[in-house]
């Protein structure tokens, strides 16, 4: 998504600076605070009646979020350059967002350190000087309030073991286990895109709530922005899902001390008592190796970097016969200790 938020100091471009969270100009380095930020510089902003545009990109299908001036993009996706013929209409309105934390520079720093740690990755990745291109984008999420009322009614037991003569003896108990819960979990996130896979977004998680704000249009200059593809209630069952294991696991950890817990009735009602449409950074890292581009998702507030490096095979033969060698070593060790001979 490009606007234009220009420096009242020079008249030049500014951009959102994660160290500072305000809008700095590169020229002349004048700061403004995005609170106090006076309208009148804005160029091809989003009035609150303004319709905001989306298009579709024709390669990978992304819809990806522009103003309404926008003839031509790239995909934030797969970066095709892409032409906006067909346009769809739609209110662009997140009531949170989590800045970018992590600069471009710092996303790169962090990603080339990541790729380091990856043993059994071919010693080209390892380098990380392959990176194609590195993405700032915000991926829409609903976060939700959530409450879940429990009723769980078991049998647990304790098991003794003790000797009495010549004999020893084992004691079992049995007890009725019942528990009542009433529990709440606040800002339970799940992404919104279709293109963005569940799983690498939730393990992109945690983010810190500590630094949500209020939505305003200065926290996306030089990033780009996706529409939501799934509203709140198309996502509530999926919430339902990951707040119903979290219950569990609760109302498990209020069980201490017992050897089994064979549950008889197990009651979870969950309830949404709010949804909020918000907007998290990640950084899209697209990276070449030998003519094949993986793709790896970076969190934009803390640099948590997820994805499936590629495998080196000659490593991993080299890491099973060092095992093998090993184990090897350790048995005829053992061999000599006990006989006094290796073979």
């Amino acid at each position: 998504m490009l606007l234009h938020y220009k420096c009242p100091n020079c008249g030049d471009d500014m951009a959102f600076d994660t160290e500072s969270g305000s809008l700095s100009c590169s020229s002349c380095g004048h700061q403004e605070n995005i609170e106090t930020y006076d309208d009148a510089y804005i160029e091809h902003a989003f009035a609150d009646d303004e319709e905001v545009k989306e298009y579709h990109c024709e390669n990978c299908g992304a819809i990806v979020i522009t103003d309404a001036d926008t003839t031509a993009t790239s995909c934030s996706f797969c970066e095709a350059a892409v032409v906006l013929g067909d346009r769809l209409t739609g209110k662009l309105a997140p009531k949170k967002v989590i800045p970018f934390k992590i600069n471009k520079q710092q996303a790169q720093e962090a990603f080339v350190k990541w790729c380091r740690k990856g043993i059994l990755t071919p010693r080209g990745f390892m380098t990380a000087n392959r990176i194609e291109n590195i993405t700032g984008m915000y991926v829409p999420f609903w976060i939700y309030d959530i409450n879940s009322k429990v009723e769980f009614r078991g049998t647990g037991t304790k098991v003794r073991t003790y000797s009495k003569g010549d004999y020893i003896y084992t004691e079992t108990k049995y007890y009725d286990i019942y528990r009542k819960l009433d529990l709440y979990y606040s800002r339970v996130p799940a992404d919104a895109s279709e293109k963005m896979a569940d799983d690498i977004m939730d393990k992109l998680e945690p983010y810190h709530y500590n630094d949500l704000e209020t939505f305003k249009t200065p926290y996306l200059v030089g990033y780009l922005a996706e529409k939501y593809n799934y509203d709140d209630k198309d996502l509530l069952p999926r919430v339902k899902g990951r707040v119903r294991k979290f219950a569990q696991t609760y109302t498990k950890s209020t069980m201490p001390g017992y050897a089994t817990i064979t549950t008889k009735n197990e009651d979870i009602h969950t309830k949404n008592l709010r949804a909020q449409y918000a907007l998290f950074p990640v950084w899209m890292v697209y990276y070449n190796l030998d003519k094949q581009q993986h793709t790896f998702a970076m969190n934009g507030q803390t640099g948590k970097v997820v994805g499936k490096p590629p495998i080196s095979k000659r490593k991993v033969a080299y890491w099973f016969s060092g095992i093998s060698v090993g184990a090897f070593a350790v048995i005829k060790s053992v061999a000599f200790a006990i006989s006094g001979v290796f073979w």
